[in-house]
């Protein structure tokens, strides 16, 4: 009987890098990477023929724990009767799944930008699923500023759902006002609040906030610089949660219809040929570990159609040209597996350098955070507080709001039993009357910052105040100092406050 065993050197380098970091013992690191191998590799586990790294003791690793084990690898491997060699020594499948566990956590620590507290928070989220242990997400009181006259602080309640239907979020006023501190301000004091277990996904459209560095600190939150640097998002659009026939072609119809509401461009033709590659893509990758296509399988695709019917290029080649030589998503080769469950993450995606498909990008992002809301337990109440996982977050909110994006008015509709919130930051209350979709009855939270050519209307709507008040608040509106806000009254009493905003900068200098 072994009495120890020697793992892979990159495996050993991984868990002393990671000892450094997260302050963990090396053999609760190494338990960590052998269940986590054991849930992603199973009994498909590689072979390590590495010794060079360092020893590992069997009293050290096993402990009290060896029935337990025992029992978890003769389940995972399907094996009876497990010998003393293969349960524990340099060729054994607690070895494998060491060195192979030890890769995918140092993949892990990358994906999370080299933070050891988002990492824990990950694994933690991944091994705890859903309403069994949320509960940091619940008391989100979020101090938001004084009032103009009295300077009485104002706290945004924003989970109780004794006092608001949903907890989204929007915030309109002209560049320059304050409104993007601000926003900022509300994301960090959810996240420290929350104890960083509500995440958010931020589509920074202008690009201000990805050199912020000390949000991006404080709030714990991974850039992805598209187009710089050679990033990409570890996303794939293509991901399902079946892969039968019937998932595959209504997927396939909704990734054309997608396409089509953000590309004018693109008829009825296009629609068909990209809907028929999508499916041609799925059906050869059938059957693989990854049975799902990226953008150059589906562009490899829809050239070969085209060059079959003499066809020449058009406007959804182009598109899919440029998402495949952009390189934006993930694609099959890729040192780093696509990111499982992306509410779990708090990410900013920067988009402001991209010449083309900003709007495209962020309609894949939504719908593939819809796709996984849907499966999701309802997110627990407790006290009246609900617990809030993820807030979808979208800067310069006027470049979307007019694409009648599906998933999105889904995601407001359904997602506040799911615990998905929508924050929106735009130039004006007029951005949200839209024909298709009636936004502003589902905003439950609306600030005004100084903004010109108000429609009365509009601010009728947001605020839900009369239309005399509306009339009289439009020249108001346009003559408000920067981080004065208007914004629906806390009391019953009145019909809307006006305060001054607070700013990140100042609560986290």
């Amino acid at each position: 009987m072994a009495d120890r065993l020697y793992t892979a050197n990159d495996a050993d380098e991984v868990l002393s890098a990671l000892r450094f970091e997260t302050k963990l013992e090396k053999a609760t690191l190494a338990r960590i990477a052998f269940a986590l191998s054991l849930e992603e590799a199973g009994a498909n586990v590689p072979q390590s023929a590495s010794f060079t790294g360092g020893e590992m003791k069997r009293p050290t690793f096993i402990g009290e724990d060896e029935v337990f084990i025992r029992m978890l690898i003769s389940y995972v491997h399907q094996k009876r009767d497990i010998t003393e060699d293969e349960f524990f020594s340099n060729r054994s499948i607690v070895k494998n799944h060491i060195d192979n566990g030890a890769v995918l956590l140092g993949r892990l620590f990358q994906e999370c930008g080299r933070d050891a507290d988002t990492l824990l928070y990950r694994l933690l989220n991944d091994v705890e699923f859903g309403g069994r242990r949320e509960a940091a997400g619940r008391d989100l009181d979020i101090f938001i500023g004084r009032t103009l006259l009295q300077r009485h602080e104002l706290t945004m309640e924003l989970n109780n759902t004794a006092k608001h239907a949903n907890s989204h979020l929007a915030i309109m006023g002209k560049p320059g006002v304050g409104k993007t501190q601000f926003l900022l301000k509300i994301l960090t004091d959810i996240r420290i609040q929350s104890n960083y277990q509500t995440n958010f996904i931020y589509f920074d459209y202008k690009g201000d906030v990805v050199d912020n560095g000390r949000f991006l600190e404080v709030a714990k939150v991974h850039p992805y610089r598209l187009l710089q640097s050679g990033q990409n998002l570890p996303i794939n659009p293509f991901i399902l949660p079946a892969y039968d026939e019937q998932t595959i072609n209504v997927s396939a119809r909704e990734k054309a219809e997608s396409f089509a509401s953000i590309n004018s461009k693109l008829g009825v033709v296009q629609k068909g040929a990209l809907t028929e590659a999508i499916r041609a893509a799925y059906a050869q990758r059938a059957g693989s570990a990854a049975p799902y296509p990226d953008f150059h399988d589906i562009y490899q695709i829809v050239i070969s159609m085209y060059e079959e019917d003499n066809k020449k290029d058009d406007s959804l080649i182009e598109v899919l040209r440029d998402l495949a030589d952009f390189d934006l998503f993930w694609r099959h080769g890729s040192d780093i597996a696509p990111i499982d469950r992306l509410s779990d993450r708090t990410i900013l995606i920067d988009v402001h350098t991209m010449p083309v498909l900003k709007e495209l990008v962020a309609y894949l992002v939504i719908e593939r955070l819809y796709k996984e809301m849907s499966v999701l337990p309802d997110s627990p109440i407790k006290n009246g507080r609900r617990t809030i996982r993820t807030i979808l977050v979208i800067d310069e909110a006027h470049n979307y709001l007019n694409q009648n994006n599906i998933f999105l008015q889904r995601i407001i509709r359904e997602g506040r039993s799911k615990g998905i919130v929508v924050f929106f930051a735009s130039q004006s209350p007029n951005d949200y009357q839209q024909k298709f979709f009636n936004f502003q009855e589902l905003l439950e939270f609306a600030f005004i910052f100084q903004c010109e050519g108000v429609a009365g209307g509009s601010i009728q709507d947001i605020l839900g105040c009369s239309a005399k008040s509306a009339k009289d608040l439009q020249v108001e509106i346009a003559r408000l100092e920067p981080w004065q806000v208007i914004a629906r009254s806390p009391e019953k009493t009145e019909e809307f406050v006006k305060f001054t905003a607070e700013a990140f900068y100042k609560s986290y200098a």
